[in-house]
């Protein structure tokens, strides 16, 4: 499709979409939203604009070099353009994000008060709903929150920088969900950026140790994590607190996925002295009577090393409580499942995954699940591999897609 086609199309001006293509100004979120009505693209291109908006949030907050910020700039306008001309008009469905941001009230500055109110929205979202329907409602308040942030007569800069290192955070981890792992990134840097514009070193190193623990799930390998998580160290310090207790708990799980097995359990005692400490509970990030993380690493430490007794009772105690997320007793389940493979009892052991991962409707079974599957599969010995046992979980968790 031509440029004068698709201006046609939208009722825009030609020579405005041009300017857009050669990088000289930016459409405007009417514009974008008329391009992805018109042609059906779903909020693909509302995505595509808020992250060039959020690098742009980027570069205002944070020293980075010029030429490079210009270049991811100049890349998400094409890509917005390009990504527009190439697709077919086919019917839009519904499509809540788009008519929310035609929404006058959501041109209204919103109070500290009522984004921490949106972050616990979200965060329950999270927990309860397909990651493919979360997802839109959280593109749509963060380019709200962008707009004010950049909007004139601005206030409470620091507090929204907060609430958008936050809520980036989370839509890192949903597209980590969705198996989308260059957005997860970039989502991910725009919360570093803001975390680090807020000048509160906890949340600093909330959000490192955020990141690192998501990269677990297919988006970088255990040695770069390890490497995260010393950054992240480096800068909580000595002192007990919320963001160390985080830290040194992915750290255990790295160290355990790279098969370090005596430094993970070293580092799990570690772990599990910080946490003692009674540092705040914080939602999202450290819930330990309510999400079940403490046990949880116990779990995936010993399960990794094949301890079966250390790694069962930790389960156990996941499968009793109440934990948050719908994915937490499935995990728990994997990661027992893990351990007994470890320890010798293959047929067993996938058998038990492939249990856990049918309780799940294929709805939530994203990656945050389907990696715990991986780590059965790889805990399989190769010459052991085709066992039927072990080629029916394979077909039921990766091949048939378990991801939705």
């Amino acid at each position: 499709m031509s440029l004068r086609a698709l201006a046609d199309r939208i009722r825009w001006h030609y020579s405005l979409i041009a300017k857009w293509e050669q990088g000289r100004n930016r459409p405007s979120a009417d514009a974008i939203i008329a391009l992805d009505t018109e042609l059906g693209a779903g909020g693909a291109l509302l995505a595509q604009a808020l992250h060039a908006a959020m690098a742009d949030l980027q570069h205002s907050t944070v020293t980075t070099n010029p030429t490079e910020v210009d270049k991811d700039a100049e890349m998400e306008r094409r890509q917005l353009l390009h990504l527009a001309a190439g697709m077919g008009a086919g019917a839009l469905s519904s499509d809540e994000p788009i008519r929310s941001l035609l929404d006058p009230s959501l041109s209204e500055p919103r109070t500290v008060e009522d984004w921490e109110l949106a972050c616990a929205d979200h965060l329950h979202a999270i927990h309860t709903r397909p990651a493919q329907q979360v997802n839109g409602d959280l593109l749509v308040d963060l380019l709200t929150l962008q707009r004010q942030i950049t909007s004139p007569g601005r206030v409470d800069l620091t507090e929204l920088h907060r609430v958008l290192a936050t809520l980036a955070a989370y839509e890192g981890s949903v597209l980590t969900r969705l198996a989308n792992p260059g957005a997860a990134l970039r989502w991910y840097r725009t919360a570093r950026a803001a975390a680090d514009a807020s000048g509160e070193r906890d949340l600093r190193v909330r959000i490192r140790a955020h990141e690192a623990g998501h990269s677990l799930y297919g988006l970088r390998d255990p040695a770069t994590v390890l490497r995260l998580t010393d950054r992240a160290e480096q800068i909580a310090g000595d002192a007990p607190s919320t963001g160390l207790a985080m830290t040194l708990r992915i750290k255990a799980h790295a160290l355990a996925a790279m098969g370090r097995h005596d430094e993970a359990r070293q580092a799990l005692r570690l772990f599990l002295t910080v946490a003692a400490a009674d540092v705040p509970a914080v939602a999202g990030f450290w819930e330990p009577s309510a999400d079940g993380r403490v046990d949880f690493t116990a779990a995936q430490v010993h399960g990794a090393a094949g301890r079966v007794r250390e790694a069962g009772e930790a389960v156990e105690r996941i499968l009793r409580s109440p934990v948050l997320g719908y994915h937490a007793h499935v995990n728990a389940r994997l990661a027992a499942a893990q351990c007994t493979v470890v320890a010798g009892g293959i047929d067993e052991g996938v058998r038990l995954a492939a249990a856990a991962i049918a309780s799940l409707p294929q709805a939530y079974r994203n990656v945050m699940v389907t990696e715990m599957a991986r780590r059965v599969l790889r805990a399989v010995p190769l010459d052991q591999r085709e066992r039927s046992p072990v080629t029916e979980f394979r077909v039921l968790a990766i091949e048939n897609g378990a991801v939705a």
